[in-house]
């Protein structure tokens, strides 16, 4: 498919979803690097594009002739320039490698732990801290591009507060919608596959018990391969009054 083409068909379906957004609206659409050009310029005739996130997959199949293709962008959209962003809610605790101190030897912007130094610093639209779910980590399932929950957390969380309802028009295996009720939030998602969308209730009923997000606890999130330094502790559940649509096209993925 051309990106004429891609770029026709995002638009048959993008353009009747808009009427149903509320004017205060967050939207967010995922593509590869092939579709990415395609979603910019469709989405330039509904939204206002506010930046383009870039998400690393550390993981993926290597090229001879190539590249190795290991990066998805996530347009971030409004409807307006009236939008809610919570940019507290997304800060990432990063472990500190050169800790300035004052001329009392105290910690300058970052504090000390029985784990290291660490400091809290503010989303950046350069995403590595994300890890493709595997075999042994239980969000994991056979949908070929799913996304983490963590991706799909830091989403919910900036774009949306109390009342707010999310929805997903490709669900796949039903990752937006289960970080939205681990987060207390409203969803409703669609998925045209029986096999994925019988995996999404089956997520969906695991996360009532468990709220907990990989990469997501203490009300921060933690850098790839920190478990080991992160306290016991799940993300607290809040009911949060505006909408946030998650489109996914870099293969209907999540």
């Amino acid at each position: 498919m051309s990106s004429a083409e891609y770029a026709h068909w995002v638009d048959s379906w993008l353009g009747k979803l808009v009427p149903s957004l509320k004017s205060t609206a967050s939207v967010y659409i995922c593509g590869d690097w092939r579709s990415s050009g395609a979603i910019q310029q469709v989405a330039e005739k509904y939204f206002k594009i506010r930046s383009r996130i870039t998400w690393e997959r550390e993981k993926g199949r290597g090229a001879k002739t190539n590249w190795k293709n290991n990066s998805e962008d996530i347009w971030f959209c409004t409807l307006s320039d009236q939008y809610h962003f919570d940019v507290e809610a997304v800060k990432l605790m990063r472990k500190v490698i050169a800790p300035y101190t004052n001329e009392n030897g105290d910690p300058k912007d970052w504090e000390r732990t029985e784990h290291g130094g660490y400091c809290l610093t503010h989303p950046s639209n350069i995403w590595t801290d994300l890890t493709v779910p595997f075999w042994s980590m239980s969000e994991n399932t056979d949908h070929p591009t799913q996304k983490p929950e963590k991706l799909l957390a830091k989403i919910i969380l900036a774009s949306t507060r109390p009342g707010d309802f999310v929805f997903d028009p490709f669900l796949g295996s039903g990752t937006s919608a289960v970080v939205a009720r681990k987060l207390g939030r409203h969803f409703l998602g669609i998925e045209l596959d029986e096999s994925y969308a019988c995996l999404a209730l089956k997520r969906l009923e695991l996360a009532e018990n468990n709220n907990s997000i990989q990469g997501y606890s203490g009300g921060v999130f933690r850098e790839r391969n920190s478990l080991q330094d992160q306290p016991d502790s799940r993300s607290k559940s809040l009911l949060t009054n505006d909408t946030i649509s998650l489109f996914d096209q870099s293969e209907q993925s999540k």
